[in-house]
Protein backbone atom coordinates (compact mmCIF):
# COMPACT_ATOMS: atom_id res chain seq x y z
CA UNK A 1 0.00 0.00 0.00
CA UNK A 2 2.72 2.40 0.66
CA UNK A 3 4.29 1.69 -2.21
CA UNK A 4 1.24 2.63 -3.92
CA UNK A 5 1.01 5.65 -2.19
CA UNK A 6 4.82 6.63 -2.96
CA UNK A 7 4.16 5.76 -6.92
CA UNK A 8 0.46 7.86 -6.81
CA UNK A 9 2.51 10.71 -5.10
CA UNK A 10 5.40 10.73 -7.74
CA UNK A 11 3.00 10.17 -10.11
CA UNK A 12 0.89 13.56 -9.61
CA UNK A 13 4.22 15.76 -9.20
CA UNK A 14 5.35 14.72 -12.70
CA UNK A 15 2.24 15.46 -13.64
CA UNK A 16 1.51 18.97 -12.25
CA UNK A 17 5.05 20.00 -13.14
CA UNK A 18 4.63 18.88 -16.92
CA UNK A 19 1.17 20.54 -17.00
CA UNK A 20 2.28 23.81 -15.72
CA UNK A 21 5.15 23.96 -18.30
CA UNK A 22 3.96 22.65 -21.22
CA UNK A 23 0.14 22.13 -20.57
CA UNK A 24 0.33 18.86 -22.51
CA UNK A 25 -2.84 16.99 -22.20
CA UNK A 26 -1.90 14.10 -23.90
CA UNK A 27 0.86 13.57 -21.95
CA UNK A 28 -1.20 13.68 -19.23
CA UNK A 29 -3.44 10.97 -20.90
CA UNK A 30 -0.21 8.86 -21.51
CA UNK A 31 0.72 9.19 -17.78
CA UNK A 32 -2.29 7.79 -16.23
CA UNK A 33 -2.40 5.22 -18.17
CA UNK A 34 1.46 4.04 -17.57
CA UNK A 35 0.23 4.48 -13.95
CA UNK A 36 -2.67 2.45 -14.35
CA UNK A 37 -0.51 -0.39 -15.95
CA UNK A 38 1.92 0.17 -13.59
CA UNK A 39 -0.39 -0.50 -10.56
CA UNK A 40 -1.96 -3.64 -11.92
CA UNK A 41 1.25 -5.44 -12.70
CA UNK A 42 1.98 -4.94 -8.85
CA UNK A 43 -0.97 -5.75 -8.11
CA UNK A 44 -0.69 -9.05 -10.20
CA UNK A 45 2.68 -9.54 -8.94
CA UNK A 46 1.17 -9.61 -5.10
CA UNK A 47 -1.31 -11.55 -6.23
CA UNK A 48 1.01 -14.41 -7.68
CA UNK A 49 3.68 -15.03 -4.67
CA UNK A 50 0.40 -14.61 -1.53
CA UNK A 51 -2.07 -16.62 -3.32
CA UNK A 52 -1.49 -20.21 -3.50
CA UNK A 53 -4.54 -21.59 -4.56
CA UNK A 54 -4.81 -21.63 -8.53
CA UNK A 55 -8.29 -20.92 -9.22
CA UNK A 56 -8.79 -18.40 -6.83
CA UNK A 57 -5.17 -16.47 -7.82
CA UNK A 58 -6.79 -16.86 -11.62
CA UNK A 59 -9.91 -15.05 -10.47
CA UNK A 60 -8.32 -12.28 -8.79
CA UNK A 61 -5.84 -11.98 -11.99
CA UNK A 62 -9.42 -12.25 -14.30
CA UNK A 63 -10.06 -8.98 -11.72
CA UNK A 64 -6.92 -7.34 -12.08
CA UNK A 65 -6.48 -7.84 -15.88
CA UNK A 66 -9.99 -6.14 -16.01
CA UNK A 67 -9.52 -3.56 -14.44
CA UNK A 68 -6.52 -2.79 -15.94
CA UNK A 69 -8.54 -2.69 -19.65
CA UNK A 70 -11.02 -0.91 -18.42
CA UNK A 71 -9.06 1.56 -16.68
CA UNK A 72 -7.31 2.16 -19.61
CA UNK A 73 -10.17 2.54 -22.32
CA UNK A 74 -11.62 5.30 -20.06
CA UNK A 75 -8.37 7.27 -21.37
CA UNK A 76 -8.19 6.15 -24.02
CA UNK A 77 -12.28 7.62 -25.07
CA UNK A 78 -10.62 10.98 -24.00
CA UNK A 79 -7.12 10.36 -26.53
CA UNK A 80 -9.62 9.54 -29.28
CA UNK A 81 -11.78 12.48 -29.06
CA UNK A 82 -8.82 14.86 -28.45
CA UNK A 83 -6.08 13.84 -30.48
CA UNK A 84 -7.40 11.41 -32.94
CA UNK A 85 -8.66 7.95 -34.22
CA UNK A 86 -4.62 7.53 -35.18
CA UNK A 87 -3.56 8.47 -31.95
CA UNK A 88 -6.36 6.38 -30.15
CA UNK A 89 -4.66 3.32 -32.59
CA UNK A 90 -1.80 3.56 -31.50
CA UNK A 91 -2.10 3.55 -28.03
CA UNK A 92 -4.43 0.41 -28.31
CA UNK A 93 -2.05 -1.62 -30.24
CA UNK A 94 0.93 -0.84 -27.68
CA UNK A 95 -1.92 -1.81 -25.06
CA UNK A 96 -3.11 -5.32 -26.74
CA UNK A 97 0.63 -6.32 -27.18
CA UNK A 98 1.71 -5.07 -23.13
CA UNK A 99 -1.88 -7.04 -22.08
CA UNK A 100 -0.95 -10.83 -23.83
CA UNK A 101 2.22 -10.64 -22.71
CA UNK A 102 1.42 -9.71 -18.93
CA UNK A 103 -1.83 -11.31 -18.63
CA UNK A 104 -1.11 -14.67 -18.49
CA UNK A 105 -4.85 -16.73 -18.44
CA UNK A 106 -6.13 -14.20 -17.71
CA UNK A 107 -8.64 -12.78 -20.48
CA UNK A 108 -10.85 -10.13 -18.84
CA UNK A 109 -13.50 -11.11 -21.86
CA UNK A 110 -16.30 -13.34 -20.27
CA UNK A 111 -17.35 -15.47 -23.70
CA UNK A 112 -13.91 -16.83 -23.75
CA UNK A 113 -15.36 -18.89 -20.68
CA UNK A 114 -18.56 -19.78 -22.87
CA UNK A 115 -15.78 -21.43 -25.51
CA UNK A 116 -14.09 -23.16 -23.06
CA UNK A 117 -17.44 -24.76 -22.22
CA UNK A 118 -18.48 -25.42 -25.65
CA UNK A 119 -14.85 -26.91 -26.42
CA UNK A 120 -15.13 -29.09 -22.84
CA UNK A 121 -12.15 -27.27 -21.04
CA UNK A 122 -14.24 -25.95 -18.48
CA UNK A 123 -17.53 -26.00 -16.34
CA UNK A 124 -19.94 -23.89 -15.91
CA UNK A 125 -19.45 -22.71 -11.91
CA UNK A 126 -15.90 -21.76 -12.87
CA UNK A 127 -16.82 -19.69 -15.86
CA UNK A 128 -20.02 -17.76 -13.92
CA UNK A 129 -17.15 -17.08 -11.17
CA UNK A 130 -14.86 -15.68 -13.41
CA UNK A 131 -17.34 -13.55 -15.00
CA UNK A 132 -18.36 -12.24 -11.87
CA UNK A 133 -14.58 -11.57 -11.27
CA UNK A 134 -13.89 -9.60 -13.89
CA UNK A 135 -17.92 -7.65 -14.17
CA UNK A 136 -16.20 -6.69 -10.46
CA UNK A 137 -13.31 -5.53 -11.34
CA UNK A 138 -14.70 -3.38 -14.49
CA UNK A 139 -17.43 -2.03 -12.79
CA UNK A 140 -14.81 -1.00 -9.14
CA UNK A 141 -12.29 0.59 -11.68
CA UNK A 142 -14.40 3.87 -12.38
CA UNK A 143 -14.17 5.41 -8.85
CA UNK A 144 -10.28 5.33 -9.31
CA UNK A 145 -10.82 7.05 -12.87
CA UNK A 146 -12.87 9.27 -11.60
CA UNK A 147 -10.94 10.35 -8.67
CA UNK A 148 -8.26 11.07 -11.24
CA UNK A 149 -10.87 12.99 -13.81
CA UNK A 150 -12.06 15.08 -10.66
CA UNK A 151 -8.49 16.48 -9.98
CA UNK A 152 -8.82 18.16 -13.58
CA UNK A 153 -5.20 18.33 -14.33
CA UNK A 154 -5.93 19.30 -17.86
CA UNK A 155 -8.51 20.75 -20.16
CA UNK A 156 -9.26 17.22 -21.23
CA UNK A 157 -10.45 16.39 -17.82
CA UNK A 158 -12.83 19.20 -17.38
CA UNK A 159 -16.17 18.00 -15.94
CA UNK A 160 -15.56 14.68 -17.09
CA UNK A 161 -15.59 12.81 -13.78
CA UNK A 162 -19.40 14.01 -13.19
CA UNK A 163 -20.77 14.42 -16.47
CA UNK A 164 -23.53 12.77 -17.86
CA UNK A 165 -23.05 9.41 -20.30
CA UNK A 166 -25.04 8.40 -23.32
CA UNK A 167 -24.57 5.00 -25.47
CA UNK A 168 -22.92 4.52 -28.87
CA UNK A 169 -25.77 2.53 -29.75
CA UNK A 170 -27.60 4.45 -32.40
CA UNK A 171 -29.60 1.53 -34.43
CA UNK A 172 -32.13 -0.50 -33.73
CA UNK A 173 -30.88 -3.03 -31.14
CA UNK A 174 -31.14 -6.43 -33.46
CA UNK A 175 -28.35 -4.20 -35.98
CA UNK A 176 -26.37 -3.61 -33.03
CA UNK A 177 -26.06 -7.05 -31.98
CA UNK A 178 -25.24 -8.38 -35.65
CA UNK A 179 -22.17 -5.90 -35.76
CA UNK A 180 -20.90 -6.63 -32.30
CA UNK A 181 -21.66 -10.52 -33.33
CA UNK A 182 -19.39 -10.60 -36.38
CA UNK A 183 -16.79 -8.53 -35.25
CA UNK A 184 -16.57 -10.88 -32.56
CA UNK A 185 -16.49 -13.29 -34.42
CA UNK A 186 -13.77 -12.15 -37.07
CA UNK A 187 -11.44 -11.39 -34.14
CA UNK A 188 -11.90 -14.50 -32.38
CA UNK A 189 -10.93 -16.35 -35.85
CA UNK A 190 -8.27 -14.86 -36.47
CA UNK A 191 -7.13 -15.16 -32.85
CA UNK A 192 -7.60 -19.32 -32.94
CA UNK A 193 -5.53 -19.39 -36.62
CA UNK A 194 -2.45 -17.41 -35.05
CA UNK A 195 -2.79 -19.37 -32.00
CA UNK A 196 -2.46 -22.79 -33.89
CA UNK A 197 -0.06 -21.38 -36.34
CA UNK A 198 2.03 -19.94 -33.92
CA UNK A 199 4.00 -17.41 -36.45
CA UNK A 200 6.77 -15.21 -35.53
CA UNK A 201 5.27 -12.10 -34.24
CA UNK A 202 1.87 -13.71 -33.91
CA UNK A 203 1.51 -11.00 -30.42
CA UNK A 204 2.06 -7.75 -32.67
CA UNK A 205 -0.06 -9.54 -35.51
CA UNK A 206 -3.28 -10.37 -33.19
CA UNK A 207 -2.98 -6.80 -31.81
CA UNK A 208 -2.89 -5.25 -35.66
CA UNK A 209 -6.15 -7.29 -36.75
CA UNK A 210 -8.16 -6.57 -33.06
CA UNK A 211 -7.21 -2.65 -33.08
CA UNK A 212 -7.97 -2.80 -36.91
CA UNK A 213 -11.70 -3.84 -36.28
CA UNK A 214 -12.11 -1.29 -33.19
CA UNK A 215 -11.05 1.66 -35.46
CA UNK A 216 -12.27 0.12 -38.96
CA UNK A 217 -15.61 1.69 -38.56
CA UNK A 218 -14.36 5.31 -36.81
CA UNK A 219 -11.70 5.85 -40.43
CA UNK A 220 -14.29 4.96 -42.64
CA UNK A 221 -17.49 7.34 -40.69
CA UNK A 222 -17.79 10.09 -42.91
CA UNK A 223 -16.99 8.26 -46.21
CA UNK A 224 -19.59 7.14 -48.43
CA UNK A 225 -19.30 4.65 -51.27
CA UNK A 226 -21.80 5.74 -54.18
CA UNK A 227 -22.12 3.08 -57.44
CA UNK A 228 -23.87 4.45 -60.53
CA UNK A 229 -24.73 2.24 -63.73
CA UNK A 230 -26.37 3.32 -67.20
CA UNK A 231 -26.90 1.71 -69.89
CA UNK A 232 -29.00 3.34 -72.61
CA UNK A 233 -27.75 1.52 -75.89
CA UNK A 234 -31.13 -0.48 -76.59
CA UNK A 235 -33.15 1.68 -78.18
CA UNK A 236 -36.69 1.18 -76.93
CA UNK A 237 -34.86 0.17 -72.92
CA UNK A 238 -32.56 2.03 -70.33
CA UNK A 239 -31.12 1.02 -67.66
CA UNK A 240 -29.89 2.61 -64.80
CA UNK A 241 -28.56 1.36 -61.31
CA UNK A 242 -27.60 4.16 -58.30
CA UNK A 243 -26.12 2.34 -54.89
CA UNK A 244 -25.15 4.47 -51.92
CA UNK A 245 -23.20 2.59 -49.20
CA UNK A 246 -22.88 4.58 -45.51
CA UNK A 247 -19.12 2.44 -45.30
CA UNK A 248 -18.13 2.28 -41.83
CA UNK A 249 -21.67 3.07 -40.10
CA UNK A 250 -22.44 -0.09 -38.37
CA UNK A 251 -19.31 0.85 -36.55
CA UNK A 252 -20.31 3.88 -35.38
CA UNK A 253 -23.79 2.83 -34.13
CA UNK A 254 -22.92 0.31 -31.75
CA UNK A 255 -19.53 1.30 -30.68
CA UNK A 256 -17.72 -1.55 -31.42
CA UNK A 257 -16.45 -3.19 -27.94
CA UNK A 258 -16.25 -6.56 -29.01
CA UNK A 259 -15.91 -7.72 -25.29
CA UNK A 260 -19.16 -7.48 -22.37
CA UNK A 261 -17.48 -6.05 -19.46
CA UNK A 262 -15.75 -3.59 -21.30
CA UNK A 263 -18.73 -2.01 -22.80
CA UNK A 264 -20.77 -2.83 -19.45
CA UNK A 265 -17.87 -0.76 -17.51
CA UNK A 266 -18.03 2.06 -20.07
CA UNK A 267 -21.29 2.03 -21.03
CA UNK A 268 -24.21 0.37 -18.91
CA UNK A 269 -26.45 2.85 -17.92
CA UNK A 270 -25.69 5.53 -20.19
CA UNK A 271 -28.74 7.65 -21.64
CA UNK A 272 -30.04 6.29 -24.88
CA UNK A 273 -30.28 2.68 -24.05
CA UNK A 274 -31.95 0.39 -21.34
CA UNK A 275 -30.00 -2.31 -19.77
CA UNK A 276 -31.95 -5.15 -21.45
CA UNK A 277 -30.93 -3.51 -24.78
CA UNK A 278 -27.40 -3.50 -23.89
CA UNK A 279 -27.30 -6.79 -22.94
CA UNK A 280 -28.79 -8.03 -25.91
CA UNK A 281 -25.80 -5.89 -28.13
CA UNK A 282 -23.36 -6.25 -26.23
CA UNK A 283 -23.34 -9.66 -24.13
CA UNK A 284 -25.79 -11.77 -26.10
CA UNK A 285 -24.32 -10.29 -29.74
CA UNK A 286 -20.92 -10.52 -28.36
CA UNK A 287 -21.35 -13.58 -26.79
CA UNK A 288 -22.94 -15.06 -30.07
CA UNK A 289 -20.34 -14.50 -32.78
CA UNK A 290 -18.11 -15.88 -30.29
CA UNK A 291 -19.72 -19.09 -30.34
CA UNK A 292 -20.07 -19.37 -34.36
CA UNK A 293 -16.60 -18.88 -34.37
CA UNK A 294 -16.03 -22.16 -32.72
CA UNK A 295 -17.84 -23.99 -35.34
CA UNK A 296 -16.64 -21.88 -38.53
CA UNK A 297 -13.19 -22.65 -37.35
CA UNK A 298 -13.40 -26.29 -37.48
CA UNK A 299 -15.18 -26.42 -40.63
CA UNK A 300 -12.89 -28.54 -43.34
CA UNK A 301 -12.84 -25.38 -45.60
CA UNK A 302 -11.46 -22.74 -43.15
CA UNK A 303 -8.99 -25.55 -41.86
CA UNK A 304 -7.85 -26.21 -44.71
CA UNK A 305 -7.26 -22.69 -45.69
CA UNK A 306 -5.62 -21.67 -42.84
CA UNK A 307 -2.98 -24.33 -42.94
CA UNK A 308 -2.69 -24.20 -46.61
CA UNK A 309 -1.88 -20.34 -46.50
CA UNK A 310 1.17 -20.90 -44.28
CA UNK A 311 3.50 -19.47 -46.98
CA UNK A 312 3.55 -17.26 -49.61
CA UNK A 313 5.84 -16.33 -52.74
CA UNK A 314 8.77 -18.62 -50.98
CA UNK A 315 8.42 -16.37 -47.87
CA UNK A 316 6.97 -17.28 -44.52
CA UNK A 317 6.44 -15.70 -41.17
CA UNK A 318 5.66 -19.08 -39.50
CA UNK A 319 7.71 -20.67 -36.91
CA UNK A 320 8.23 -23.32 -38.12
CA UNK A 321 9.27 -22.47 -41.07
CA UNK A 322 12.52 -20.93 -42.76
CA UNK A 323 12.51 -17.59 -44.48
Amino acid sequence: MKFQIDVLGIFLKVVVRLNKVTFAPLVVSTLFILLTSLLAHCARRFVQKTVKEPFVKLLLEEAIAAAELCGCCFELIVVADNFGVATYAIFLFALTIWWSLNWGDATACPYTHVEDLIEGKGDIRKALLKTWAELTGGLLVFKYVQLYWALEISDTHKNKAFEDCSADLQVPVLYGAIVEGIATCLCRLASRSLSDLNPRYATAIDSFIGTSLVVAGVLTRNKVFVYRYEDSSAKDLSVSIFCKVDVGKAFDYSGGYFNPVLATSLKAGCEGHTLMEHALVYWIGATAGSIISVYLYKLPSIQKYVRGTTEVNGDSIWADKED
